[in-house]
């Protein structure tokens, strides 16, 4: 896949991305403002809420996920969800972790509901799937649709409901503690103000062993507070990135495990104008996955076996960068893997074994050093994708 390139022509700055501001503090389920929190809500929302009426009128591709091919399963799922719902989906690629049958799943920043539609199809009928967004008219949409998508999937009853709310605040939204097994979201954490507040709030809704499976931008260095005030560049996706490190350092700070690279592909903007804004800046477009450990967990190392037989993985799971298990092959993991595969709904899914025991050739390991950087991810897909002379892109449309 070449590198996704962001169209940011002068047309962009123009009156009509220059959203009106009204106060949204005066919600009592909003979150607290911060120096520029109230106007960030304000302008996300009229953008997604107002302007944005379908996928059509997106303008550029720099929100992105990485997508990988998508199995029939998958495919067949999205098939199945309403023209209506999908038409209004904002996003690129899909967030979709694997083992979810029977799981209790929310998803951040759900819109129209596209993603929530379809993961309430594949974890059938004994699993949960919520859905939060703070824009009116994006939950309205999905809201609409429940009896329909019900009766397609053969269910007795809904398994999927949508909450108006703050992804910084679920609690407004009587998100119980320790409720989810899951929690995804695509390329909306960037434009919270407060990110902090965003992992915590997932944190303290997690289940003991749960995972945080998302994709989102990340900048190689601070953003400064000029540029996080620029409108365009904010609701682009861009002046709203983290900082990769200070990722592992929040993630840290709040109880997660060390975040787990999975995918990253380089954002590039052609614009001269915003170009020279950004300067030296870099961004990709990546995923990780953080899961919640038991506060009480036992430290224990060992090697593991994976069994086979997950949905869309039955010969080997593609857990992250570093790490491919296959079928039957004995895998050297590093601690901390070893307690997330242990305590989290993979451990039906793995044989245990202590360390010093046998392995085999064929077992997991990694082939380079540990990577956790996702420009260090980003370069070699860059290196990956010249050395093969073509590739497809993310764009407004869709991934190719």
């Amino acid at each position: 896949m070449s590198q996704c390139r962001t169209l940011l022509a002068s047309k962009l700055i123009s009156s009509r991305l220059l959203w009106s501001l009204r106060p949204l503090c005066s919600s009592s389920s909003s979150p607290s403002c911060g120096s520029h929190g109230c106007q960030t809500y304000d302008d996300v929302k009229e953008y997604y809420g107002k302007y944005l009426k379908s996928s059509k009128d997106l303008k550029t591709n720099a929100c992105v996920t990485p997508a990988k091919p998508l199995p029939k399963f998958v495919r067949d799922a999205l098939n199945d969800v309403h023209d209506d719902v999908s038409s209004r989906y904002y996003g690129c690629g899909l967030v979709l972790p694997e083992c979810l049958e029977n799981c209790s799943i929310l998803d951040l920043g759900s819109g129209s509901g596209r993603d929530c539609y379809m993961l309430s199809k594949l974890v059938g009928e004994k699993g949960k799937v919520t859905g939060i967004d703070m824009t009116d008219e994006q939950v309205e949409i999905s809201r609409k649709y429940i009896d329909y998508h019900t009766k397609k999937f053969g269910y007795q009853k809904p398994n999927v409901e949508f909450f108006q709310g703050y992804i910084e605040n679920l609690k407004a939204a009587n998100l119980a503690n320790n409720s989810y097994d899951i929690i995804i979201s695509n390329c909306v954490i960037n434009l919270s103000p407060d990110k902090r507040a965003v992992l915590a709030e997932a944190y303290r809704v997690l289940k003991d062993g749960g995972e945080m499976y998302f994709s989102d931008v990340y900048s190689n260095k601070a953003i400064t507070e000029d540029l996080k005030n620029n409108k365009v560049l904010w609701g682009e996706c861009i002046s709203g990135a983290l900082d990769w490190k200070d990722l592992f350092q929040i993630a840290e700070d709040i109880g997660f495990s060390s975040p787990r690279l999975v995918t990253s592909r380089y954002i590039t903007v052609d614009n001269e104008e915003l170009e020279n804004l950004l300067g030296d800046y870099k961004f990709v477009s990546a995923t990780f996955r953080l899961f919640k450990l038991p506060k009480n967990k036992v430290n224990e190392k060992g090697l593991v076996i994976y069994n086979g037989g997950v949905t869309g993985c039955k010969d080997e799971i593609e857990f992250d960068v570093n790490f491919t298990f296959k079928e039957g092959d004995v895998a050297e993991v590093d601690d901390e893997l070893f307690l997330i595969l242990k305590n989290s709904r993979f451990s039906d899914e793995f044989v245990f074994q202590p360390p010093g025991g046998a392995s085999n050739s064929g077992g997991c390991r990694p082939k380079k050093k540990i990577i956790t950087d996702p420009f260090q991810l980003a370069d070699g897909v860059s290196k990956e994708t010249k050395a093969a002379g073509s590739g497809g892109c993310c764009g407004p449309k869709g991934c190719c």
